[in-house]
C-alpha cells in the first residue's frame, strides 16, 4: 500500500464568514515519488473508460489503481517524457500531449505512436496540442498551438477537413452539438469571437446560482477559464457564474472542478472549497495553502484529485466530505481528546484534553478554550458529565470542577488524587472511583483497599457498583463497605468502565469484552467473537434511546440495547481520524467521537457506506522466467518445473489494502473458493492440461465482484503423450538388450584381439627393429670412418661417429614407443639423411615440403615408417646414378591421415630392381612388407586406414623424368 500522509487542513473564513468561525476539517491524503508516482511534478489528472486515474508528469505518465502505480515513459512507447495534457475519449483510449507534438495514445495494454501505429504519422510543423474534442463515430479533433485544428479518425492523422475558414477553437465550442470537449474548461484571454458577433457576454450571472435551469446549463456546457473569473459558454452568450474577486481570490484560476452543489478552485498559491456554493452558501475554505494547483479531477466514485507542481498528487476521499473533524490544526489545544459531552440547553459542546484544557464549541461554531486544572504532572479532564441546569461536571486526575455553560464559570468541588471515574445518582449526589478508594461526595469515603478502584454505575439514590482491577463490588450508602457482586466470572475481572441501564448493568472489561448482568446473573457476554471492534473496552455511552456506544482501542462498537445485540461498528476505515476511542457522545442524529487524534463528528444514520463491488482486472501473467500480456486465454508449452502464476488487481481508490480476492482453479464454484489478500495467484510446476481459473474481489463492506474468468492450457510436450511414452519404454528396453549384448560381444572380441595384438606387435617391433637400417648402412658407415682415419681426417671422423652414434641412439628410443611426433620423425630423418650424404660424398641433395595446415596441430604417427622408405630411395634409386641426385619429401593433411611422399630422381623402380643381388631384394621386400603390415594392424584397431603405393616415374606417365615415387597415408593421432 502506498505510504499516505494524512493531513488535517482547517480553511479560512473570508468575506462574509465570521472570522472567528470553525471551518470543516477535511483529510486528504498525499501520493508522491515515494508511493511510486513518475514525479512529483503532476501537470494534468484524467479518468479512463475502465476507471484507472491517469497523471500526467515531466518524466512520463502514471497510471494508478489505488494501490499500484504503474508507469510508463518513451521506453515503452511515449513520443516524449514530457507528458503535459491528457485526454480519455469514450472508446477507452488516453490520450498524451506533449511538447514535441507527436500524438500517442493507450488502448487495450499497449501505447500507440507513429513508431508502431501507421495512422498516426503526422507533421506537426513543430506545434503541440491543447485541446481535443471527440465528434461522431469516435472521431478526435485536436487544437493545437498554432489555433490549427487536426483530425484522427482512426485510419490516419490530417489537418482539419471541416471546410469552415473559420475553424479555430471558438469554432469547436459554438459546435458543442458536433463536438465533445474532453476537458473540463478552457483558458482564454478573452471572450469574443469575431465570428459570432451577436453573441452576448453577461459579467455576471443572469439568475440566481439556486436555479435549476441555470445549474443544468453549467453542467452541460463549456467552462471558460478567464483569468479569476469563471463563465458558462454556449455559442448564444457566455454568462459569469463567479467571480473570484467577490470570494477574496485576486490570483489567476489554474483549473477548476464542480463537485455536487460544491465548487473547487485551483491556483498556484492555494486550494479553495467552497461548500455549498450552487445552493447560495457563502463560505469558502482555504486548503493546501503555498501548494500550485495544477489540475483537479473528481472520479465516478466521488472522489477528489488534486495534482501539483512539485508535491505530487492529493486524494480527498468522497466519504470525508460527511464527515468534520477537529484537532490541533483548525481550533483545539492539542490532537488528543479524553472525554466529551454536551449541553444540550445551551448548545454547547465540552471537549476535555490534556493539560487540564476544556475546550467548548457553541452554535456558532466559536472554540473558547479554559485552564480547568492547573495542577502539574497529570492532569487530564477525564471524565465530562451535565449536573443540574447549566452546569457540567468535570473530572481530571487531581480533583472534581463544575463548569458554568451560561457564564463559562468554573469553580472546583474538591481536591481528588488519581481520580478513575465519576458518576450521578438520581438525586444529584457524586460518587468517585479514585485509585484505591470509592468516595461519595460530602458524606463518605471507602479508602485503603487492596485494589485499584477503576469505575462506579449509581443504580439509585443509594445503591451503586464498583468496578476494579479485582472484580465486581456492590456497595449500599447505609453499609459503607463493598461486597463482592455477580457470578464467579465476574470475580477476577479487570473492569474498565460500568454503566446501569433499565435494570441491567453493563460491565465493559480491559480484555473480555462486554458483560451484561441482571440480578447476579451474567445473561450476555459480547466479545470479538460476535463481532466486538475489540476486547478492551475504554468507554461505555448510552444515548438514552436505546443504544450503548462502547469505545475500544479499534473504533466503536453500537449495541442494540433491547436485544443485546452488536449492530454496527465504526473504525478509521469509515473515516474517523483514529481506532484509539477515548469517548462517544450522541446529540440526535449528530454522533460525537473522540480520539487520541481529535474529534470526528458526523451524521450517525448517514455514515456512506461503499458496497459497489470493484473493477477487477488481469494485470499480466508469468510463466518461467516470462511475461505476458494481459489476456483472457493463456496457451504454452509445458516448461519443466515452472511456475505459473496470475496477477491482479482491483480500482479501489478508498482503503485499497482491505481488499479480498477468492479464486477457483478449478472452474466449478461448488468446489470452493480460496480467499487470499495477494493480487498475485501462484501455481508452481502446473502439469499439462486445460484449466480454468475464476477470480472475484470485493473491497470493504462490499458484495463480490463480478467473477473474471482465465483459460490455461499448457501443452504436453511431444515425449509427455502416452503413446510417446509407450514407444520410449519399449524402445529403451529394446535399446538395453541392443547394448548389453553388443558390450559382451565387444568385451570378447576386444580380450581376443587384445591378445593378438600384443602378440603381432611384439614379432613387427622386433621385425622393425631388423629392418630399420640396412646393416650395409652400418658397415659402410664404418668403413666410412676407416677411410677417413686413413687419410688423417680425424676430426671430421669424430664428428661423423658421434652423429651416428647419436642416430642410432635416436632410432632405438623411437622403436619403444607407439608413436612419436612429427617433429621427432623429422628430426631423425634429417639426420640419418645429413650422414648417408657424408657417406655417399655429397652425391646427393634433399628438401621437406610441409603443409601449413601442419604447424597448427600436433601431430603422432608411428615411427620407423618413414626411414626405410627414404634409405630405398637412396641406396638403390639415387646412388646408383652417376650425377648428383635429388630427393623431396612432401608431407601433408589428408582426410585426417598423414601423407607423405618421397620422391627421387633416381635410375627408377623397374631398373633398380633388375640389378639388385637376390639378397638386396629380399631385403627390400621385407622392409616394405612389414610396413604394410604394420598399416593393416593399425587399421584394425583405430580404424584408421593406410595406404603404400610406388610409382616408378618413367613408365607411369611423368614425361621423361626418371625416379621412383612412393606415397603413403599414415594414421595419426592429432592434437591442438
Amino acid at each position: 500500500m502506498p505510504l499516505i500522509r494524512f493531513l488535517v487542513i482547517w480553511g479560512l473564513a473570508f468575506f462574509y464568514c465570521v472570522t472567528t468561525s470553525l471551518a470543516q476539517g477535511l483529510m486528504i491524503r498525499n501520493f508522491n515519488v515515494k508511493d511510486g508516482l513518475a514525479n512529483a511534478t503532476v501537470y494534468a489528472a484524467v479518468q479512463d473508460k475502465d476507471g484507472f486515474i491517469w497523471f500526467a508528469t515531466p518524466t512520463g505518465v502514471s497510471k494508478f489503481d489505488g494501490k499500484r502505480f504503474r508507469n510508463y515513459s518513451k521506453k515503452d512507447g511515449l513520443t516524449d517524457n514530457d507528458v503535459i495534457k491528457l485526454a480519455a475519449d469514450s472508446k477507452g483510449r488516453v490520450w498524451f500531449f506533449t511538447l514535441n507534438g507527436k500524438l500517442s495514445f493507450y488502448d487495450k495494454s499497449i501505447i500507440h505512436s507513429e513508431e508502431n501505429d501507421s495512422s498516426l504519422l503526422f507533421n506537426n510543423r513543430s506545434h503541440y496540442m491543447q485541446y481535443a474534442f471527440e465528434g461522431a463515430g469516435g472521431i478526435i479533433w485536436f487544437l493545437n498551438t498554432n489555433n490549427r485544428i487536426v483530425q484522427y479518425n482512426g485510419k490516419k492523422t490530417t489537418y482539419d477537413k471541416l471546410g469552415a475558414s473559420d475553424a479555430d477553437l471558438f469554432f469547436l465550442m459554438r459546435n458543442e452539438n458536433l463536438f465533445r470537449p474532453l476537458q473540463s474548461s478552457f483558458h482564454l484571454e478573452s471572450l469574443h469571437d469575431p465570428s459570432n458577433p451577436d453573441q452576448k457576454i453577461y459579467p455576471v450571472p443572469t439568475t440566481s446560482l439556486q436555479d435549476p435551469e441555470f445549474l443544468n446549463r453549467i453542467r452541460s456546457h463549456a467552462i471558460v477559464i478567464l483569468k479569476n473569473s469563471l463563465y458558462s459558454y454556449s455559442s448564444k452568450d457566455a454568462i459569469s457564474f463567479f467571480n473570484g474577486d467577490e470570494w477574496g481570490i485576486h490570483d489567476d484560476i489554474n483549473h477548476i472542478c464542480l463537485d455536487n452543489d460544491n465548487l473547487w478552485i485551483g491556483t498556484q498559491r492555494a486550494l479553495y472549497f467552497l461548500k455549498g456554493y450552487f445552493k447560495g452558501q457563502r463560505k469558502v475554505t482555504r486548503l493546501l495553502d503555498n501548494h500550485y494547483i495544477t489540475s483537479l479531477l473528481k472520479d465516478r466514485d466521488g472522489n477528489i484529485w488534486i495534482t501539483t507542481f512539485g508535491d505530487g498528487v492529493y486524494h480527498i476521499p468522497y466519504k470525508n466530505f460527511y464527515f468534520s473533524y477537529l484537532d490541533n490544526t483548525n481550533g483545539l489545544y492539542s490532537h488528543s481528546i479524553f472525554s466529551i459531552s454536551k449541553d444540550k440547553k445551551n448548545d454547547v459542546l465540552l471537549i476535555g484534553q490534556n493539560a487540564g484544557i476544556l475546550n467548548t464549541l457553541d452554535g456558532n461554531n466559536k472554540i473558547r478554550q479554559f485552564t480547568i486544572d492547573t495542577t502539574s504532572g497529570r492532569n487530564s479532564l477525564l471524565s465530562i458529565l451535565p449536573r443540574g441546569t447549566d452546569n457540567a461536571l468535570i473530572g481530571t486526575d487531581n480533583g472534581l470542577f463544575n463548569f458554568n455553560t451560561l457564564t463559562y464559570k468554573w469553580a472546583p468541588l474538591k481536591a481528588i488524587k488519581m481520580l478513575k471515574d465519576v458518576d450521578v445518582a438520581p438525586n444529584g449526589k457524586i460518587r468517585v472511583a479514585a485509585k484505591n478508594q470509592v468516595i461519595a461526595l460530602d458524606d463518605y469515603t471507602i479508602g485503603d483497599l487492596d485494589m485499584l478502584v477503576t469505575s462506579i454505575a449509581c443504580i439509585n439514590d443509594s445503591a451503586y457498583y464498583v468496578g476494579t482491577n479485582n472484580g465486581l463490588y456492590f456497595c449500599v450508602d447505609n453499609q459503607k463497605r463493598l461486597i463482592p457482586a455477580g457470578a464467579d466470572t465476574l470475580r477476577k475481572l479487570s473492569i474498565k468502565d460500568l454503566k446501569w441501564i433499565d435494570g441491567s448493568l453493563w460491565i465493559g472489561t480491559s480484555d473480555k469484552g462486554i458483560y451484561v448482568m441482571e440480578g447476579d446473573k451474567v445473561i450476555k457476554h459480547l466479545s470479538t467473537a460476535q463481532g466486538l471492534s475489540s476486547d478492551i473496552c475504554q468507554q461505555l455511552y448510552y444515548d438514552g434511546v436505546g443504544r450503548l456506544y462502547v469505545a475500544t482501542n479499534h473504533g466503536v462498537s453500537v449495541i442494540d440495547v433491547k436485544n443485546k445485540a452488536i449492530t454496527r461498528n465504526i473504525t478509521s476505515n469509515d473515516g474517523l481520524m483514529s481506532d484509539d476511542i477515548r469517548g462517544v457522545y450522541a446529540d440526535d442524529d449528530t454522533l460525537y467521537i473522540a480520539t487520541s487524534n481529535g474529534l470526528c463528528y458526523f451524521n450517525a444514520d448517514h455514515i456512506p457506506v461503499d458496497t459497489v463491488p470493484p473493477v477487477i482486472y488481469l494485470n499480466n501473467i508469468r510463466y518461467g522466467d516470462s511475461t505476458f500480456l494481459a489476456l483472457n486465454n493463456f496457451t504454452h508449452l509445458y516448461k519443466r518445473k515452472a511456475s505459473f502464476e496470475a496477477e491482479f488487481g482491483t480500482i479501489v481508490f478508498d482503503l485499497p489494502d482491505l481488499v479480498e480476492y477468492q479464486y477457483n482453479f478449478s472452474g466449478d464454484t461448488t468446489s470452493g473458493w480460496v480467499t487470499t489478500m495477494s493480487n498475485i495467484i501462484p501455481f508452481p510446476d502446473l502439469q499439462p492440461g486445460n484449466y480454468k481459473l475464476m477470480v472475484r474481489a470485493r473491497k470493504y463492506k462490499s458484495t463480490w465482484s463480478q467473477t473474471l474468468n482465465l483459460d490455461v492450457s499448457i501443452l504436453p510436450r511431444w515425449y509427455q503423450q502416452w503413446w510417446s511414452r509407450g514407444i520410449l519404454l519399449l524402445a529403451g528396453l529394446l535399446l538395453v538388450l541392443v547394448v548389453l549384448r553388443y558390450i559382451v560381444r565387444r568385451i570378447k572380441q576386444a580380450e581376443k584381439r587384445k591378445t593378438e595384438y600384443n602378440r603381432r606387435i611384439a614379432e613387427l617391433e622386433a621385425k622393425a627393429l631388423t629392418n630399420q637400417m640396412n646393416p650395409h648402412f652400418i658397415f659402410n658407415s664404418l668403413n666410412s670412418v676407416q677411410h677417413l682415419i686413413l687419410e688423417k681426417e680425424e676430426k671430421q671422423a669424430l664428428n661423423f661417429l658421434s652423429d651416428f652414434a647419436t642416430l642410432m641412439r635416436q632410432m632405438l628410443n623411437n622403436s619403444r614407443k607407439s608413436y612419436i611426433s612429427l617433429e621427432e620423425e623429422i628430426a631423425f630423418l634429417t639426420r640419418y639423411l645429413e650422414l648417408e650424404k657424408i657417406r655417399f660424398a655429397h652425391s646427393f641433395t634433399y628438401k621437406f615440403i610441409l603443409e601449413d595446415a601442419l604447424k597448427d596441430y600436433t601431430i603422432y604417427i608411428p615411427p620407423m615408417i618413414i626411414q626405410p622408405i627414404v634409405e630405398n630411395a637412396i641406396k638403390h634409386g639415387l646412388a646408383p646414378k652417376n650425377i648428383s641426385g635429388y630427393l623431396e619429401i612432401r608431407l601433408e593433411i589428408v582426410d585426417d591421415l598423414l601423407y607423405c611422399s618421397v620422391d627421387d630422381d633416381g635410375i627408377g623402380w623397374d631398373k633398380s630392381n633388375s640389378i639388385k643381388s637376390s639378397r638386396l631384394i629380399k631385403h627390400e621386400s621385407t622392409a616394405l612388407s612389414v610396413i604394410k603390415e604394420r598399416l593393416q594392424i593399425i587399421k584394425s584397431f583405430n580404424g584408421s586406414v593406410g595406404k603404400l603405393e610406388i610409382i616408378d616415374k618413367f613408365k607411369s606417365g611423368f614425361g621423361n623424368k626418371e625416379g621412383t615415387l612412393v606415397e603413403i597415408l599414415i594414421p595419426i593421432v592429432k592434437m591442438l
